[in-house]
């Protein structure tokens, strides 16, 4: 287990920045607008090969108890108390502000160390003279976004912590089945995580938009190892307007690239929206296997019930492939049949198929169904070959392949999948021609072809 690191402070001075500097990455969101931040966010640091060690940013602490303000001054508290050392980061350039953030930590008696950031372009003796009351014996003067002072600080760093701690970190297992829970804001997708793991690890609120950034969090359960990313809403396009939410869509985008089984959570109570289509759309062209979960079933009479799956049957026709489970985050229930759905789609998807089995279905789907005959001439299907999987894709090699017909396609689709048993993931086909070797070359005769030509000729015409 890897020693942690955690980042506090107020909001806007810099965390997220450091976070990404230390971790080499741009997992946490960094703007201008304070309170971009709210779920913990957790990275390695490996900046020194001898001593990596975990780093988790937080949201800023505003001294507000209710609302947003106040979940996202409880996540950093809890990341602060089981830190082996806080990084306490003020700014430099709005001086000593934090003295509620101080007292806590003083009353929390963890290891600290006092970071002040944004110093570029200032005089750094002043800035440490304006802190001084704060009663750091040390203090770093840094500037995350230009990485100035960054070695001093991780040296610190290094110095002050232990071997070991006591905080797991995200593996790279191949195992670990990685789920992403997408959907349109507010449909309770941080409800549903939290539910799994037991714990108020992500924020939710009713108040949609909550959720800005893609977490991963690890977690075992029945004696197998999930990662579950919580990622934030998704909306049209067209009302996508600050440039927080647009960062937002592109990690969320990422996240359904990186997953191997994407639960699209809709709710109840308003069916299948176009936003949920437009989601929808973003896991089918990332080709990820599918689980759809209709959230707040239990708050539905039973017309409403009937209502709501006649009206997810007829707007989701075109994936009648992907599974459909009814669950309530919020109290539990229908979970195992969702982890059921997530199993069947994460084995269909990555399933490993051999050429002679698929070059006999081919041969089956054949002569059972031949192509049609397009301009007097038959698509010629002569063998296939697995071409990969997470989706599962099939190179069909053949002639006159660009005139077969897109239903014929879908039969061969339907075929593979009620051989193999597939759910829950698209099937992709990829059809090559074989390249004709002639293909615009010019046969030129010899000189006795010629000859022979002339003689034939003459016969002919002669008779």
């Amino acid at each position: 287990m890897l020693p942690l690191v955690a980042l506090v402070g107020r909001p806007n001075v810099g965390k997220s920045t450091l976070f990404n500097a230390f971790t080499r990455t741009r997992d946490a969101l960094v703007h201008d607008q304070p309170g971009v931040t709210r779920d913990r966010n957790y990275g390695v640091c490996r900046l020194d090969e001898d001593h990596p060690f975990l780093v988790v940013d937080t949201g800023g602490i505003a001294g507000e108890e209710e609302g947003l303000a106040g979940a996202t001054a409880r996540q950093a508290r809890a990341a602060a108390a089981e830190a082996d050392l806080i990084l306490f980061v003020v700014d430099a350039r709005e001086g000593p502000m934090d003295d509620e953030i101080l007292s806590w930590l003083r009353k929390l008696a963890r290891p600290t160390l006092l970071l002040i950031n944004k110093i570029d372009g200032m005089n750094e003796d002043t800035v440490r003279s304006e802190f001084a009351r704060y009663g750091f014996s040390e203090m770093l003067t840094v500037s995350a976004a230009h990485r100035q002072g960054l070695d001093d600080l991780l040296d610190e760093v290094v110095e002050r912590l232990p071997e070991e701690g006591t905080t797991e970190t995200l593996d790279t297992d191949p195992n670990r089945i990685r789920i992403a829970f997408v959907g349109r804001p507010n449909v309770g997708k941080s409800t549903l995580v939290n539910r799994l793991l037991g714990e108020e690890r992500m924020i939710a609120s009713e108040v949609p938009g909550t959720t800005r950034d893609s977490i991963a969090v690890d977690m075992e359960r029945d004696g197998r190892e999930y990662r579950l990313i919580d990622t934030a809403g998704l909306r049209r396009k067209a009302r996508v307007e600050e440039v927080v939410e647009k960062f937002s869509v592109i990690k969320t985008l990422q996240a359904i690239e990186q997953c191997q089984v994407a639960v699209l959570m809709l709710d109840a109570s308003e069916g299948v929206t176009d936003q949920d289509a437009s989601v929808l759309g973003a896991v089918l062209d990332a080709g990820r296997a599918l689980v759809v979960a209709i959230n707040k079933w239990d708050g539905l009479t039973d017309y409403q019930r009937e209502q709501a799956e006649a009206l997810v049957s007829r707007k989701l026709g075109f994936v009648p492939w992907a599974e459909v489970v009814r669950i309530s985050a919020k109290h539990g229930s229908g979970l195992r049949e969702l982890f059921r759905c997530i199993h069947a789609a994460h084995a269909s998807a990555t399933h490993e198929f051999s050429t002679s089995e698929v070059n006999k279905a081919l041969e089956t789907a054949y002569e059972t169904n031949p192509p049609p005959a397009i301009r007097g001439h038959v698509s010629k299907l002569r063998y296939v070959h697995p071409g990969g999987s997470n989706p599962p894709t099939f190179i069909v090699h053949g002639t006159r392949l660009k005139d077969l017909p897109e239903s014929y396609k879908r039969y061969l689709e339907n075929f593979f999948r009620k051989r193999f048993k597939l759910v829950g993931t698209p099937v992709q086909f990829i059809f090559r021609e074989g390249v004709n070797p002639y293909e615009g070359k010019k046969n030129v005769l010899t000189e006795r072809q010629l000859k022979r030509k002339r003689r034939l000729i003459k016969h002919v015409k002669g008779k």
